[in-house]
């Protein structure tokens, strides 16, 4: 059995939690507070930090990890990211007082104090544009240095900005690009032995099952009797993964039955125009997974 350590708490732990119930590896634990479930009878879950698990994972304590981007990043760890999970979307960014005159890189003189929980990431960022600073770690709560002289600028993650908007800080910069990762030690996914060409075998199937979930949540699975005579313009409007499934109906005279997966943002539209290409019964419903 596989460990797969998962954060403990806060908005990566919901998200990650979900997509494994989705996968039908179903978290079974004994309390809330328990440090260990069952995910499905397959794989066992250790819920760590989320800024300890890139350590797990790399040092052989877990399998296999789910984090964010920017821990995996500030942690330099030698780690392979095997699939963008798509939740826990935000970015590490840099941010000034609105009245500091900061509007870009370019205004922020040799020798500026920036705060930042990310010491490694802001220090990497600076030095590659020739923009050398002092680096003030925090744990927490940037966003209250420049108000208080501890730092000019801050290197925080930014989501939809609103907490810098009320703490009177303008972005100035992005520093990277986050989103919940699942990762494996680098040496993982090439071991030779037995033992470890199965462990990889299996991290890949949990990846597979994973990227179904994700895959599908974005589609729809339309089905639709339409007249035959409709077809080519059927396939403009449901051009399907690689075009739409059409079959014969029993009886079904003129009509014939046309099945596809089709993108949820634009569903509306979709039955829309079956319609007036004379479609009926058309049934649209969810996809819980879908395999490439």
């Amino acid at each position: 059995m596989l460990r797969i350590a998962l954060p403990n708490k806060g908005r990566l732990s919901e998200e990650a939690r979900d997509l494994f119930n989705d996968a039908g590896l179903e978290v079974r634990a004994r309390g809330d507070r328990a440090l260990t479930a069952s995910l499905g009878g397959e794989f066992e879950a250790l819920f760590v930090r989320a800024q300890d698990i890139p350590e797990f994972v790399a040092d052989g304590a877990a399998d296999a990890g789910i984090t964010g981007w920017d821990l995996i990043c500030e942690s330099s760890r030698a780690l392979t990211p095997l699939a963008d999970l798509e939740f826990g979307r935000c970015r590490l960014a840099v941010a000034a007082r609105e009245e500091s005159g900061v509007a870009s890189l370019e205004d922020i003189p040799a020798g500026l104090r920036v705060a930042t929980a990310f010491p490694r990431l802001a220090q990497e960022f600076f030095e590659a544009r020739g923009c050398p600073v002092e680096i003030v770690p925090v744990s927490g709560a940037a966003e209250i240095a420049p108000h208080i002289g501890i730092a000019d600028v801050i290197v925080d993650l930014v989501s939809t900005g609103s907490t810098l908007r009320v703490n009177g800080l303008r972005e100035v910069a992005t520093v990277l690009e986050s989103t919940a990762r699942l990762v494996v030690a680098r040496e993982t996914m090439t071991a030779t032995s037995a033992d470890g060409r199965a462990r990889a075998r299996t991290i890949e199937e949990l990846v597979a099952a994973l990227q179904s979930v994700i895959r599908a949540r974005g589609k729809r699975y339309v089905m639709a009797n339409v007249p035959r005579t409709a077809l080519d313009e059927v396939k403009r409007v449901l051009p399907g993964l690689t075009g739409p499934t059409v079959i014969d109906i029993l009886n079904g005279g003129s009509h014939v039955a046309v099945h596809a997966v089709a993108d949820a943002r634009s569903i509306y539209r979709t039955v829309a125009e079956l319609k007036a290409l004379g479609a009926e019964g058309i049934l649209v419903t969810r996809i819980e997974r879908l395999m490439a």
